[in-house]
């Protein structure tokens, strides 16, 4: 089967967080996803990038992190790159979550969720940058709208 990729890049600011939805939705339509997986994927990706913007750098000057989607038969395989400092988020323990919301705090669970929502994620530093490789079967009963709907794209379309 053939591969499906698209890439894109952002600043390292969180105003950019529009432009990432923007471009999830976009390739979720192009691709015929459902809003559900998008929305999955859009939940991971916004913490994810929220976290490299407010934790990733020692400086404030403008960074660029680069995602890039594959879509490969039954699996979307995103990949996530930046220059930021060291850090693997599967190295952090799972939170535990409070017995009453009254003693929640805000913050501390983004990384769960991607852990959860997510089938297998990757991490390594390589070149000084963070790679982060997330990837997510598609089922064809809940994640697709129709199946045939990539076969119309042109093979330079996201070129």
């Amino acid at each position: 089967m053939a591969t499906n990729k698209y890439q894109f890049k952002l600043k390292s600011d969180l105003s950019e967080l529009k432009t990432l939805c923007q471009h999830l939705t976009h390739f979720g339509q192009v691709y015929g996803l459902s809003e559900t997986f998008i929305s999955e994927i859009n939940i991971c990706l916004d913490e994810l990038f929220t976290n490299i913007v407010l934790y990733g750098f020692k400086d404030d000057l403008e960074h660029i992190i680069r995602f890039r989607i594959n879509l490969n038969g039954n699996a979307l395989i995103l990949n996530i790159e930046d220059n930021g400092i060291p850090f693997n988020p599967l190295i952090k323990n799972d939170s535990e979550l409070p017995a009453d919301i009254k003693n929640a705090k805000i913050g501390g669970l983004g990384i769960d969720i991607v852990k959860k929502l997510m089938d297998d994620i990757w991490y390594e530093r390589k070149r000084g940058k963070n790679r982060l490789t997330l990837n997510k079967f598609i089922h064809a009963t809940s994640h697709l709208y129709k199946s045939d709907k990539a076969s119309n794209i042109p093979s330079n379309y996201f070129a």
